[in-house]
């Protein structure tokens, strides 16, 4: 019998010890446009820029080697023929010591299947199945210290729009299953045509990181408020804003494996540089052909435990 799975995640920028990190593998090629679930992948189908399994494997394996280099036991999901596993962010998500299994879109429940070998090492009494009804991704919560940060859609937007994960009544399941939390909810722009115009998860336009700094594309808020609230949060000194080609870039999709270490596609240069600036340890790596599809380094990634110091 394999050793129970110990999980644990505070924040998002504690040290990392083990992750779930999504496969290229089989990944299914280019599907038809109609088949597409976000803008992005629509716009490189159309255009003929759909990327290929090779360039894919090669950018994941990068990113496992920045893993290995740190010493952070990496789970991978078991292999699915002919179907996307890249991003493993919103299968499942940890919260303090609980596994959330979320309601994902039709599409995607075979990708939970695949990870049930790491599942089964987490002890029963810490997975929680949401309700009916309640739609979480975990693209859009990040626990950062006594808050939960959540994207979310309101209930025509989520009526509306294929690109709608996140639903009030997910908000009010995570409020119960952590009182002692405060969850800030902050709705996001919406488009299933214009991948400029839409902000698929909370991690593509925001992202909080060590040292108390955050990435912001204000844009990808539907009000002016929460943009201003995160602000004041953070502190307007420690906000790197990002602008809407940078955010189309996917730049704020970046992975903290530490306070301050953090995970970057090589082409966000002027966001890496400043990153340095402010003193982070950044570790570039190729991650364009995966972000082509309206994801990048966070959304591959489902932490599992980091450190916590009380």
């Amino acid at each position: 019998m394999k050793e129970k799975l110990s999980i644990l995640i505070k924040n998002e920028s504690a040290d990392l010890e083990s992750v779930l990190l999504g496969i290229a593998n089989d990944f299914g090629g280019e599907p038809p446009v109609d088949e597409a679930y976000d803008p992005k992948s629509k716009e490189h189908i159309n255009a003929g820029t759909f990327p290929v399994e090779s360039d894919l494997l090669g950018e994941m394996e990068a990113f496992n080697a920045v893993f290995k280099k740190y010493n952070i036991e990496v789970f991978r999901p078991e292999n699915i023929h002919n179907y996307n596993q890249i991003f493993s962010r919103d299968i499942a998500f940890v919260i303090d010591d609980k596994f959330i299994i979320p309601n994902i879109i039709e599409k995607r429940a075979k990708e939970f299947q695949a990870i049930a070998s790491t599942v089964d090492r987490i002890d029963t009494s810490s997975i929680v199945k949401m309700p009916r009804g309640a739609s979480v991704e975990g693209g859009d919560v990040m626990p950062w210290d006594d808050c939960i940060f959540v994207g979310v859609s309101d209930d025509p937007d989520f009526e509306r729009y294929t690109v709608a994960r996140t639903n009030y009544t997910g908000v009010a399941f995570l409020q119960k299953t952590f009182p002692h939390r405060t969850v800030v909810s902050f709705e996001l722009n919406k488009s299933d045509t214009d991948p400029r115009k839409n902000a698929l998860h909370l991690d593509c336009c925001f992202q909080p990181l060590g040292k108390g700094q955050a990435v912001i594309y204000p844009g990808g808020f539907k009000n002016s408020d929460d943009v201003a609230f995160l602000v004041d949060y953070f502190g307007e000194e420690n906000i790197i804003e990002i602008d809407t080609n940078e955010m189309y870039h996917m730049n704020s999709n970046l992975f903290s494996i530490g306070p301050e270490i953090i995970v970057s596609e090589k082409r966000s240069k002027r966001l890496n540089s400043e990153l340095r600036r402010r003193g982070f340890t950044v570790e570039e790596i190729p991650y364009s052909e995966i972000s082509k599809m309206e994801g990048s380094l966070r959304c591959s990634t489902l932490p599992l435990r980091r450190k916590h110091h009380d």
